[in-house]
């Protein structure tokens, strides 16, 4: 993690070196919609010798000292949450986006093309799925690493989830704080703010909500640290809709610019952060 944790303390050019003794390269780019410069970690899978190991990409805003993450365990397995990762990351400066490398069902022997959330989030509340690549339930992969060393700097985070519209045909949206209940106002405002746009969501706090994600491992991580978790689960329909998935957006951005204006918070040497000035 010395490459990562060098690129969130802003030192790209010491970042990039460590990362590449690791095989994994370090591009900057300006996003097209408002000109601001991120950097994306990911595998140097063009180099000669190197190999796509399917072990995620991380994006990091280079406009502002990191303050906050949106996390995506389960990409085109829980379709479009990479699609809504990428508009909750431009929403508030100083986001970090950190993405799986891998569908869920990757190299379980069902194969990865068994369907939009086939298998889907109902796990969530129980235990892990058993998936090998079901990064929301391991604790031995680069994306959680990534996440440990977000959640020690007393980052607060936000995880995308997706479920077919069958599994809770009461809702569009499972709020929800995880195991904890740090981020129990930041729930609330982003559940009233889904609830404005006509997003009926399912209160995990204030009911018996499936799909809640208690035994997700970056929620139990954030509880044990006190840091601030969010765990929102989308039903299809309201991710099948680009209109939709830019009012949730919207929706996240509420509490990510209220997590872009605090003050950091110094980790100690326990691994718990503890307040600046």
């Amino acid at each position: 993690m010395e490459g990562v944790s060098a690129l969130f303390d802003g030192n790209v050019d010491k970042a990039r070196t460590r990362l590449a003794d690791v095989d994994y390269r370090l591009d900057t780019f300006t996003d097209g919609p408002d000109g601001r410069r991120f950097a994306e970690v990911a595998d140097a899978a063009a180099r000669p010798g190197s190999a796509n190991r399917g072990w995620g990409r991380v994006y990091v805003d280079l406009g502002a000292p990191p303050r906050w993450s949106v996390q995506v365990p389960h990409p085109i397995a829980d379709q479009d949450t990479e699609r809504l990762g990428a508009q909750v990351l431009r929403g508030a400066p100083g986001g970090v986006m950190v993405l799986a490398g891998a569908h869920r069902k990757a190299g379980s022997g069902s194969g990865s093309d068994s369907g939009a959330d086939a298998g889907g989030a109902e796990e969530e509340d129980t235990a892990a799925s058993g998936d090998v690549a079901d990064m929301a339930h391991r604790t031995d992969s680069v994306f959680h690493a990534v996440v440990t060393e977000l959640t020690r700097r007393g980052l607060p985070g936000i995880q995308l989830h997706g479920f077919a519209d069958s599994s809770a045909p009461a809702a569009g949206a499972v709020v929800s704080t995880g195991s904890g209940n740090t981020a129990a106002a930041d729930a609330e405002r982003l559940a009233a703010r889904l609830e404005g746009h006509g997003i009926r969501p399912c209160r995990a706090w204030a009911a018996n909500c499936r799909l809640s994600g208690r035994n997700n491992e970056q929620g139990r991580l954030a509880a044990e640290r006190g840091t601030r978790f969010l765990h929102l689960e989308l039903a299809r329909s309201v991710r099948a809709d680009a209109g939709r998935l830019a009012e949730v957006a919207g929706a996240v951005a509420a509490v990510t610019q209220g997590w872009a204006g605090e003050a950091p918070r110094a980790p100690d040497a326990a691994g718990a952060a503890t307040p600046t000035g």
